[in-house]
Order: structure tokens, then C-alpha cells, then sequence
């Protein structure tokens, strides 16, 4: 087992690729968080873990809200004893073409995405510095978006921006042998994919057509392609690999 043992916190978990990661580390032995503000989703993939013999604890908190976030590396702590692993998957979409997208609606993506990996970066190496171990991977998207041309603004600002803030983290936090990497995957089957797909037109087997027609693998991702990765990226085989920006696509 590639994880043993190691404590691993996933946001935004509960569904789609935060789940198919939460999933896989902890096939791979990790004690896993599992962090989502829907809860239901959290509680019932733990359940469903802790089925299969897997340790597994979920959390709900507001990753845009800092007091929330450090009592989830508090409850982290205090369950398992440490905090190894961060993977900041959640994030949200709001595609509204930029001549109507009002404040609100920009500041929630930002929120989440953006200043959520920043709270939850600055919690977690906390405990990862005295520790002198940790892996960071953050979850992007590729700037700008495959799918569509329009209303992508608050998206693409902070997908570019987690892409910077790895880089700069990676410097910053190498020294105490903290990893921090960054994946941007694209042309995955999920909700959120479904969705965007749905806002510009399209039916689903049109945005599937659409979508295989550019990948040179010919075939849509799943969530667990993703999943792999960063396993990769959390376990010890990818320790000399930090700052780097991973495309999962089927392609260039």
C-alpha cells in the first residue's frame, strides 16, 4: 500500500472526482477526510469506505471560510493524530458571460476555488512543516476551458491563479520537503462537465461527440484518471516532482 497510514484531507469529496480521489488514496491505505458543504455526500461516501475496512471521517466545512477550515484540520488532528496529504479539490462554476456577471457571482468562484486552496493550504502546513513531510496537490482546470468561448471569466481567472499560487508554495515550502503540485483535468464525465455542457446548448451525447472529436485518445476521462494522478503525486513515487502543472486530457 503506497499510503499506509497516511492521513489525507480531500475538499469537496463527496461527489464526481473529489470522490473517485478520496476513493483511491484510500484503496492505497490512506486515513482519509472527507470535506464537502453538501454533507450527505461526504457522510455516505465515509460510510461506504468504512464498509470496506478503509478509516475514513467526514467533515463539513466551507472552504472560503477560515474558521471553518481550521477546525476541520483541528477534528483532522484530533482524529488521526497528524495531516499528511491535501488535495484542494473543491470548487464551483459560474459561467455568466462577462458583460453580466455581477460581483456576487464572481467573488463566490473566487471564494471557493481560489481563496479555499488558500485557507486550506494554510492550515494544513501547519502541520506539515514540524513534521518535515507533506504533499499538496491543487485541482485546476486548463485556461482557457475546451468547452464553449464565452462566460468564463470568473473560472479561467481562478484556475490561471491556482496554477501561480502552486508554483510560488512549491518554492516557498520545499525546503521543510512539502510537494506541492497542481492538476488540471479536462474532458472529464462529470456533473459539473454535464452542466457546463447543458448551459451552452447541447445535448449530452452532442457534448460527447464534441468532446471525443478532440481528444487524440478518443475517449472522454473519468474521474478515476484523475483519481491516479494524484495518487501519484501524494505518494512517495513522485518525491522529487513539485511546482509542476499536470494536464489529464487524452491529449497536448
Amino acid at each position: 500500500m503506497r499510503l499506509e497510514k497516511r492521513v489525507a484531507v480531500v475538499t469537496g469529496a463527496g461527489r464526481g472526482i473529489g470522490k473517485a480521489i478520496a476513493t483511491r488514496l484510500a484503496e492505497e491505505g490512506a486515513r482519509v477526510v472527507i470535506n464537502d458543504v453538501d454533507f450527505a455526500f461526504a457522510e455516505n461516501l465515509a460510510a461506504k469506505l468504512k464498509q470496506t475496512g478503509r478509516e475514513a471521517l467526514a467533515l463539513k466545512a466551507d472552504v472560503s471560510n477560515w474558521e471553518e477550515v481550521e477546525s476541520m484540520f483541528e477534528q483532522t488532528e484530533q482524529r488521526f493524530g497528524e495531516v499528511n496529504i491535501l488535495v484542494n479539490n473543491a470548487g464551483i462554476r459560474k459561467d455568466v458571460p462577462f458583460h453580466k456577471i455581477t460581483e456576487q457571482e464572481w467573488d463566490a468562484t473566487i471564494a471557493v476555488q481560489l481563496k479555499g486552496s488558500f485557507n486550506c493550504a494554510r492550515a494544513a502546513q501547519k502541520y506539515m512543516l514540524p513534521q518535515n513531510y507533506g504533499k499538496i496537490v491543487n485541482l485546476s482546470s486548463p485556461v482557457p476551458a475546451s468547452l464553449g468561448t464565452r462566460g468564463h471569466a470568473s473560472y479561467a481567472a481562478a484556475n490561471a491563479a491556482l496554477a501561480g499560487f502552486t508554483k510560488a508554495l512549491a518554492q516557498e515550502l520545499g525546503r521543510y520537503n512539502i510537494n506541492v503540485n497542481c492538476v488540471a483535468p479536462d474532458f472529464i464525465d462529470t456533473e459539473m462537465s454535464r452542466n457546463a455542457a447543458r448551459r451552452e446548448g447541447m445535448y449530452l451525447d452532442d457534448f460527447r461527440r464534441f468532446a471525443v472529436a478532440q481528444i487524440p485518445l478518443k475517449r472522454m476521462g473519468t474521474p478515476e484518471d484523475v483519481a491516479n494522478v494524484v495518487l501519484f503525486l501524494v505518494s512517495d513515487e513522485s518525491s522529487f516532482i513539485s511546482g509542476q502543472v499536470i494536464y489529464v486530457r487524452g491529449g497536448p
